[in-house]
C-alpha cells in the first residue's frame, strides 16, 4: 500500500472525499442544519405512527383562502346583512339583540379583509353607540311616554306654552321609561351594525360591477359620493402629517385654512380627472330604444319600487304583516322587469363577471333563513309576540327564547362557509416560528 492511500478502520481503502457542491456532498450539512433547527425549537422528526399534518377530511372541510376567483359575491353578503337587519327590527328583546350583534361582529372578525373600505365597521359601532346614547339622552331630558313607579331622579321642569301640551323638557326620570328607551335604541343600534357588516364584507367595486346596466350610471355616482369623504380624510392626515415633519402648526384656526385650501384643491383635480376618464370611457351612452319600450321601463321601475318600499314597510310593522310579503314580491318581480328592460340601453360590456356560487348561495340563505325564522316565529301567537317584546311595566327581566336564538345563530355559517381572507405576508426579517434562541 502506498504512502498516499487513505486506509479505513478494517483496514480497506476509506471512501473517496466528495465534492462539496454534490449531492452526496451536500447531505452532511443539511442534517446538521435539521438538527440545529429542531434544537432551536424548530421542526422535529416525525415518530411512527404519528400523523404528518391535517388530514384529507379535515382539508376537505376547511374553507379555502380567498381569490379572486373564489370570493363570495357582494350581493350576498348584502342579502345575508339585511336578513339579520330584517330580524333585528322585529324584536326588542335586549339578549336577542346582544346575539346578532355578536353574530355579525363574529363573522366580520372572522372574514373581513384587509382593504381600506373593510376598516368601516368600527366606525359603524360607534355610530351605533352614539345613537344608543343620544336615545338614552332624549329619554332622560324629554321624558318617556311610558308611565313608571320607580323614580330615579328628578330634573327640573321647564314650563312650556299650552300650544306645547304633550311636551315636557325635565321632570321625573323613571327606571321603566330608561328600561324602554334602551330597547328602543338597542334595535337601531343593531339595525346599523348589521349594515356596518354587510360594507366592511362587501366589495363596493364589485358590488357595482354587478349592478344590472339599468343601474349603472346611479351606481357610479353613489359609489364616487361614498370615496368622497374617505378620500377627503385620507389628503387631510397627509398634509397634516407632511406640516408636523416641517415643524409647521396643524392645529387651531391658521392650521385648519393652510390645511382646507390644498385638500380643496386636490378634491378639485380629482374630480376634473375623473370626469375626464369618465367621458374617455364613455359615460353616459346608451342604445336607441323605442319610446314604448322607454315608458313600459319606467312605470315597471317606479312602480315596482313602491311596492318594495310599501312591503318592507308592512314587513317591520305588526300591522302589516298580512299584506307586507304579497306587497313586497310584486314589487321586486316588477322592479326586476324593469331594471331587465332599462339594462337594454346600456352598451357596457362586463369583464370576469362575479360568479354566484354555491358557499354565496349559502351565504345568502343563512341571511334570509334568520329573518325568516323570526317572522314566523312572530306571528304564533301572543306569547310569542312578548318574547320577542318584553314588557317594561312592570319591571321584569327579559327572557332568552330558545327558538329565535337558534335561528340568529344561523347567520354564523358564513365565518365557515366564506373564503378565509388571504394572509397579510410576513414582515422581513420577523421569526414567525420557533423559539427565540437562547
Amino acid at each position: 500500500m502506498t504512502t498516499g492511500e487513505n486506509t479505513g478502520q478494517d483496514g480497506g481503502p476509506a471512501p473517496a472525499a466528495r465534492h462539496p457542491d454534490s449531492a452526496g456532498g451536500a447531505a452532511a450539512p443539511s442534517v446538521a442544519r435539521r438538527t440545529q433547527r429542531a434544537g432551536r425549537g424548530g421542526p422535529r422528526p416525525h415518530t411512527a405512527g404519528a400523523p404528518s399534518g391535517p388530514g384529507p377530511a379535515r382539508t376537505r372541510l376547511r374553507a379555502p383562502r380567498a381569490t379572486r376567483t373564489n370570493a363570495i359575491h357582494p350581493g350576498a353578503w348584502w342579502i345575508w346583512a339585511l336578513g339579520l337587519g330584517t330580524a333585528a327590527s322585529r324584536t326588542t328583546n335586549p339578549l336577542l339583540l346582544a346575539l346578532l350583534v355578536g353574530v355579525a361582529g363574529y363573522v366580520v372578525a372572522a372574514r373581513r379583509t384587509e382593504a381600506p373600505w373593510a376598516r368601516s365597521y368600527g366606525a359603524f359601532v360607534q355610530l351605533a353607540l352614539a345613537v344608543l346614547g343620544i336615545r338614552l339622552a332624549f329619554a332622560v331630558l324629554l321624558g318617556s311616554p311610558i308611565p313608571g313607579t320607580h323614580t330615579l331622579v328628578t330634573l327640573p321642569e321647564l314650563p312650556l306654552p299650552d300650544w306645547a301640551q304633550g311636551i315636557r323638557v325635565g321632570g321625573r326620570v323613571t327606571a321603566e321609561g330608561l328600561v324602554f328607551a334602551l330597547y328602543d335604541g338597542l334595535k337601531l343600534a343593531a339595525l346599523l351594525i348589521c349594515v356596518g357588516a354587510a360594507n366592511a364584507l362587501a366589495n363596493p367595486a364589485r358590488l357595482l360591477k354587478s349592478l344590472p346596466g339599468a343601474l349603472y350610471e346611479a351606481g357610479v355616482a353613489v359609489v364616487v359620493a361614498l370615496t368622497f369623504a374617505p378620500n377627503l380624510i385620507a389628503d387631510v392626515q397627509r398634509l397634516r402629517a407632511a406640516r408636523r415633519l416641517r415643524g409647521r402648526p396643524d392645529h387651531g384656526l391658521r392650521g385648519l385654512l393652510q390645511v382646507g385650501l390644498p385638500v380643496l384643491e386636490g378634491a378639485l383635480e380629482r374630480s376634473v380627472a375623473l370626469a375626464a376618464a369618465m367621458d374617455a370611457r364613455g359615460y353616459g351612452r346608451s342604445a336607441e330604444v323605442p319610446p314604448g319600450v322607454r315608458r313600459t321601463t319606467a312605470a315597471l321601475t317606479l312602480g315596482g319600487l313602491v311596492g318594495v318600499c310599501a312591503g318592507t314597510y308592512g314587513l317591520l310593522t305588526a300591522e302589516g304583516g298580512t299584506y307586507g310579503l304579497p306587497v313586497l314580491l310584486a314589487g321586486l318581480a316588477a322592479a326586476l322587469g324593469g331594471l331587465w328592460l332599462g339594462g337594454r340601453r346600456s352598451l357596457r360590456t362586463r369583464y370576469r363577471p362575479d360568479t354566484w356560487g354555491v358557499r354565496a348561495w349559502l351565504v345568502a340563505a343563512s341571511g334570509a333563513a334568520v329573518a325568516a325564522l323570526l317572522v314566523l316565529y312572530a306571528s304564533t301567537g301572543a306569547s310569542a309576540y312578548a318574547a320577542l317584546h318584553p314588557g317594561v311595566v312592570p319591571l321584569t327581566a327579559p327572557d332568552l327564547p330558545l327558538w329565535p336564538a337558534a335561528a340568529i345563530l344561523l347567520g354564523l355559517l358564513p365565518a365557515f362557509v366564506a373564503p378565509a381572507p388571504a394572509l397579510a405576508p410576513a414582515p422581513s426579517g420577523v421569526r414567525t416560528t420557533g423559539k427565540e434562541p437562547s
